[in-house]
């Protein structure tokens, strides 16, 4: 009777032994993982500073070209500037 009670507490260690294991490897393979991602992201980052720097030259590019060709609106300019200054209502 007394050796019953032992082998169920073995195999519940065996089990939980076994449940760390895998843990353990998983756990490796996300820090193995893990630099990738956080690199792409960098990546991502980058690429989109790049892109906001190429949106702004356009912007500048265009109104330019608004301000040559008087195609703008000065309404329009002047409810943008409000908006830019902080006193929008």
């Amino acid at each position: 009777m007394v050796d019953e009670p032992e082998n169920v507490v073995l195999r519940y260690l065996r089990r939980i032994d076994k449940n760390v294991s895998e843990m353990r490897e998983d756990v490796m393979d996300l820090k193995v993982r893990m630099p990738a991602i956080e690199r792409n992201f960098g990546e991502v980052q980058v690429q989109i500073g790049g892109l906001n720097s190429r949106v702004d030259r356009v912007e500048t590019r265009l109104s330019r070209i608004e301000r040559r060709l008087d195609l703008y609106d000065n309404a329009m300019m002047e409810r943008t500037q409000e908006i830019f200054e902080g006193r929008d209502d």
